[in-house]
């Protein structure tokens, strides 16, 4: 990104699995992430985020019929790679599709996508959902490999997993947290030099995000476990205006570490 080129805006997409975590915990209603989805929309999200997972864990069919209903917001839908998925989400046709790693016995999404050696079969799969007019977002590790196979393959986004560096800057681990943030730099650098379109997710805090928030070539933040929690505490509104302000702050400022 030349070094005169106007600021780009910075999004936050709220992830709102975990909400459907808890409802799910004990049956019934609630909580309802179509409200949480509504309150995070109010207190200033551009988009939200569900994970529809293979087990059903935590997001059901049910909440991404009702969510693509309700919402005025985009709705990232983030999916493995399978015939099952693939369906759902051409019926759906969400403004983005977001293609991650999934495994029944993880707790959570634990690495980026391995599309270098799925790259024939990534291609094959994501052609009718960008015909569809769904933005594809491959989720991947900051490594070359995997950014030039996302790009040949032709999705248009890329999001870049930053646990490592999230569990490094949590655990005081500062010259991994400086490695993982400098690998972090240079492929968003990278994948923006190719056309690609930059996003970020996966352990953020108020802790660690304005790093990441300040990244030219980042566009968009993809933040859920976190805010949920601290939305026990504070409220979902304030601990998302929290998040957008240090967001804007790092972005406005370019806070590097």
């Amino acid at each position: 990104m030349p070094k005169d080129a106007p600021l780009r805006p910075l999004r936050l997409g709220v992830n709102i699995d975990h909400v459907a975590t808890v409802r799910n915990a004990r049956g019934g209603a609630v909580p309802d992430p179509v409200r949480a989805a509504k309150l995070a929309e109010e207190a200033g999200a551009d988009g939200i985020t569900a994970h529809l997972r293979e087990d059903r864990r935590h997001i059901s069919d049910k909440d991404i019929e009702a969510l693509m209903d309700a919402l005025t917001l985009p709705l990232n839908f983030e999916m493995a790679a399978t015939d099952e998925m693939q369906a759902i989400a051409l019926r759906h046709k969400p403004h983005a599709v977001c293609i991650v790693p999934e495994r029944r016995e993880e707790r959570t999404t634990e690495g980026g996508l391995e599309v270098a050696r799925e790259e024939n079969k990534l291609a094959h799969f994501i052609a009718p959902l960008a015909e569809a007019g769904c933005r594809v977002s491959i989720f991947i590790a900051a490594d070359q490999r995997q950014i030039d196979a996302a790009n040949r393959i032709g999705a248009s986004v890329i999001e870049l997993h930053v646990g490592a560096y999230c569990d490094a800057v949590s655990e005081n681990r500062s010259s991994e947290a400086s490695e993982e943030l400098a690998r972090l730099t240079d492929m968003a650098r990278y994948a923006d030099s190719l056309g690609l379109e930059v996003h970020a997710g996966h352990g953020l805090t108020y802790e660690s995000v304005a790093p990441i928030a300040a990244l030219p070539e980042v566009v968009e933040l993809n933040i859920g476990h976190f805010l949920i929690g601290e939305a026990i505490f504070l409220g979902l509104d304030p601990a998302i205006k929290e998040m957008r302000r240090l967001m804007d702050a790092a972005r406005n400022s370019g806070v590097m570490s």
